[in-house]
């Protein structure tokens, strides 16, 4: 019995608790090993908008930060880290925040200081894994307006709550500033990213401004596409001569040139709302295929090229595209030349080229693809002699064609029946979409045989998609007309610049008066100009020329 009273009693004893204090992160000192060290503390500053007063801000907070760290002596300054003209929605595109958060992993800051959590981040998620990657660490961030730091037991808590709130006004002024864009789409107020668009800048009423100089450059690049240029080689020929691009780059792409030849904004109109954003917190955006509506604002501003010629080039562009004529267009006669056996395009070869007989001439590229076409090939001088010849045959019925013309000028410039069609099946389709809206919603609020609302239901979108398909028809025959209008329109206005016979060949000239030439086995060629006229010319009568 005693023995076991005597191990109760030692049992009885009271356990011996040694309380460790906490460690206080949060301290302007860190201790290790004795030694009292500094805590290096960095900043990061951040304005959502290019604007001139918000640059201003950021380089207050830039100032400020700078400032406030280095004055505390117990303190060691490590940067502050910056983004500038981003929005903070995500973190993904911020290079200075994501640079601040790589070097406190890496051990090189104690403590991070900002102004608020909508200035670190305005998303939740984004917000609260950044603060636990560094807490992990035992890095801290101070919010100087909540008064917050993370390392503090209710710190996750209130960044959790106020994030939230910030996420919540970050949606509500991406809201309002979707009305205010809309609102001034729907009034036809035309903005450009001027930075990067050619030949516009901000003028004084806010409007887009002519800049003549570049606007010279938008006019060579229409001119030399209607002239029989790919926006390849026209990209080519601005590299080469050192103009630089929209975007401040020496090297011009193809793309480039196509976006400029299909942007109506260089004929004086405005699309608005070609895209939209789909997500506010990741800023994705995507081409606008009738989602949201669109703005078509005629006469917004001054136009670099006139509406006609700009609507020949989109009538070129598909034709081009829909023929297989799109070529690089080196030289005059690349894409030009046409073989009247198989309908191939003649191309440039060169033979003998290691010997003093080099010569380049032209032939049937699908002779080289098997075909046996027995069409002649041709030197630069034999397409340049009938052309001498071709031309000169017109110029002799100048005033004969000329008159000829004027009729058919006035005929393709009137459009009053497709006008009154147009209107029709405008007014067609807004009845139809009505119609279409209501079958919808009776169906929604009261019981109707299924079948009954099938066939009206798909009726309804039959009659509609007729009409759309019409309208889209008009369209085309109205941009074919106006192309044929404007082709014989220039024709005619280098036929009366003509006024004596052409003896040497003028490259600008075929440009502008030639469409193609079919070359046949019996070496005739007949020239197809602009104005859809067409010109045969026999060997002998080049030969000759």
């Amino acid at each position: 019995m005693a023995e076991g009273r005597e191990v109760w009693c030692m049992q009885a004893v009271a356990a011996k608790v040694t309380v460790i204090p906490a460690k206080k992160n949060h301290l302007p000192l860190d201790i290790v090993n004795n030694e009292v060290r500094k805590l290096r503390v960095a900043a990061y500053a951040r304005v959502s908008t290019n604007l001139e007063e918000q640059l201003t801000s950021y380089e207050a907070q830039v100032d400020y930060y700078t400032r406030y760290i280095q004055a505390k002596e117990e303190w060691d300054f490590v940067e502050v880290y910056t983004d500038e003209g981003i929005s903070a929605t995500n973190t993904k595109k911020r290079d200075g925040f994501n640079r601040m958060v790589a070097d406190a992993l890496a051990g090189k800051i104690d403590l991070i200081i900002t102004k608020s959590i909508s200035r670190f981040a305005r998303n939740t998620v984004d917000t609260l894994t950044t603060v636990r990657k560094l807490k992990e660490k035992g890095i801290e961030v101070f919010f100087e307006k909540e008064n917050i730091r993370t390392l503090d037991g209710k710190g996750e808590l209130l960044i959790t709550i106020m994030s939230s709130l910030a996420q919540e006004e970050s949606r509500s002024i991406s809201e309002n500033v979707t009305w205010g864009q809309r609102k001034r789409f729907a009034d036809g107020k035309v903005s450009l990213p001027y930075g990067h668009f050619l030949g516009y800048q901000k003028g004084p009423d806010n409007l887009p401004e002519i800049v003549e100089e570049e606007a010279v450059i938008v006019r060579l690049i229409y001119r030399m596409f209607l002239y029989g240029k790919s926006p390849s080689a026209i990209a080519s020929h601005l590299t080469d001569e050192g103009i630089p691009t929209p975007g401040g780059k020496a090297v011009w792409r193809a793309k480039v040139i196509e976006n400029i030849l299909t942007n109506e904004k260089y004929k004086g109109d405005a699309l608005l709302q070609k895209r939209y954003t789909v997500d506010f917190l990741t800023k994705k955006q995507k081409v606008n295929e009738g989602e949201v509506p669109q703005y078509y604002v005629a006469n917004s501003h001054p136009a670099i090229i006139e509406p006609e010629i700009f609507d020949l080039v989109q009538y070129e562009l598909k034709r081009r595209k829909k023929d297989g004529r799109w070529t690089s267009s080196t030289y005059p006669f690349s894409g030009k030349i046409i073989c009247g056996e198989c309908g191939g395009i003649y191309g440039s070869k060169v033979w003998h080229s290691n010997t003093p007989n080099r010569t380049m001439v032209w032939q049937c590229n699908e002779k080289h693809r098997g075909q046996h076409c027995k069409t002649p090939h041709l030197t630069d001088a034999d397409i340049q002699n009938a052309f001498l010849a071709a031309f000169n045959k017109i110029l002799g019925n100048r005033e004969e064609i000329m008159e000829a013309y004027r009729e058919i000028m006035e005929a393709l410039t009137d459009t009053h029946d497709l006008d009154t069609e147009q209107e029709q099946l405008e007014s067609e389709s807004e009845v139809t979409m009505e119609l279409i809206r209501k079958v919808i919603e009776d169906n929604a609020q009261k019981a109707m045989d299924q079948g009954e609302y099938e066939r009206k239901y798909t009726g309804y979108c039959e009659r509609y998609e007729a009409a759309r398909k019409r309208l889209a028809e008009i369209g085309e025959f109205r941009l074919e007309r106006n192309a044929k209008h404007t082709k014989i329109a220039m024709f005619l206005e280098r036929l009366a610049e003509s006024t004596e016979l052409v003896t040497e060949f003028d490259e600008e000239l075929w440009y502008a008066t030639v469409d193609f030439v079919t070359v046949y086995e019996d070496m005739r060629m007949v020239f197809t100009f602009r104005d859809g006229n067409t010109v045969e010319i026999k060997k002998r009568e080049w030969r000759a020329a």
